[in-house]
């Protein structure tokens, strides 16, 4: 999760795109290049230790543009041959 939001942060749409699971990716993505995205808080997690196989992460991520806001989301990860991957948001 803290992969993905340094993503953001960084607007590296590739490494967005390779962390998603490909069931669920999208064809392309677009990032609002007026938003800076600066602080993540991690609210909960469940499974994701070293033998799981999935795992779920709340979070609050917080972001400066036109609006100071969050985003707060429940997002769901699968592993797959030793790599996270996003699924979705619950």
């Amino acid at each position: 999760m803290r992969s993905r939001f340094s993503a953001f942060a960084l607007g590296d749409v590739s490494y967005l795109l390779r962390s998603w699971h490909p069931s669920t990716r999208p064809t392309s993505l677009e990032l609002d290049p007026g938003l800076r995205w600066y602080r993540l808080d991690i609210v909960r997690t469940e499974k994701g230790g070293p033998f799981d196989r999935d795992g779920i992460v709340e979070f609050e991520a917080y972001y400066k543009g036109a609006d100071v806001g969050m985003q707060h989301e429940v997002s769901r990860f699968v592993r797959e041959g030793g790599t996270w991957f996003y699924v979705d948001a619950a």
